[in-house]
């Protein structure tokens, strides 16, 4: 695991392109019950997996390509604890 603190250009570039990485995420309130975060994640993987399911999206000529929730929290974690310059200067090219 890489334990150097991300460069502050690199970091910017991730913060920047993590909203795009999020796509249109189903959320949950903060404090939701582990179990039925799980239940939650469980059911929708069953749904991506469902072939009918992916026949219904293929036939209105539509994609399927799910990101999960255990890859959108982590990418989310990493967008949020960012050093405070890197918040600062994403402030800063946001508000230009």
């Amino acid at each position: 695991m890489n334990t150097k603190p991300p460069r502050p250009r690199a970091a910017g570039r991730r913060q920047c392109l993590a909203s795009g990485d999020l796509g249109r995420p189903f959320i949950t309130p903060p404090g939701t019950a582990p179990d039925r975060l799980k239940t939650l994640r469980d059911a929708f993987r069953k749904t991506m997996a469902d072939p009918a399911f992916l026949a219904d999206v293929k036939a209105r000529k539509l994609e399927a390509d799910p990101d999960y929730g255990e890859d959108l929290e982590a990418i989310a974690k990493e967008a949020v604890s960012q050093p405070r310059e890197i918040v600062e200067r994403m402030k800063k090219l946001l508000s230009e």
